[in-house]
């Protein structure tokens, strides 16, 4: 579930400061992280995030993690069109981008099947476990999702 991420398999201690970091920020004034636990048959699953990247210009970025034994079934793309359709509809943003390791293809096919068209790869981004990792970037535009 994390193989192409810079954090985890998560201790539950780690897991917990996670959780209170997501409260942290969203009590925050100017909120930039919206996180909401991904729920099936009423067991949490996963996360889905939307962060605003800046102000000014309407970007926002979405992420999404969801429980391997509950992958294939459109859970993960239910959740992009979900933080999709949050950012422009609620938030009121006008580009939303995410990025995905090259070799994670089940997540580039959660993002184009979320209506995000791939823009490119950014070399050597990310420090993950194995060493450096690229990222494709996906990108939806306000009137795309229109």
């Amino acid at each position: 579930m994390c193989q192409y991420q810079p954090w985890g398999p998560n201790t539950e201690e780690e897991s917990k400061s996670f959780v209170k970091q997501i409260i942290l920020d969203a009590s925050k004034e100017k909120r930039t992280r919206y996180a909401f636990a991904v729920v099936y048959n009423k067991d949490m699953i996963g996360v889905g995030e939307l962060n605003i990247r800046d102000f000014t210009n309407k970007v926002g970025e979405i992420a999404y993690i969801v429980n391997p034994d509950y992958w294939g079934q459109g859970i993960a793309t239910n959740v992009a069109k979900l933080l999709i359709r949050f950012g422009f509809a609620d938030i009121q943003l006008h580009r939303i981008y995410a990025t995905c390791d090259p070799r994670n293809i089940g997540s580039s096919k959660v993002l184009q099947k979320s209506g995000l068209t791939k823009e490119g790869k950014i070399r050597e981004d990310l420090l993950i476990k194995d060493g450096w990792r690229d990222s494709l970037l996906y990108s939806i535009l306000e009137y795309e999702w229109l």
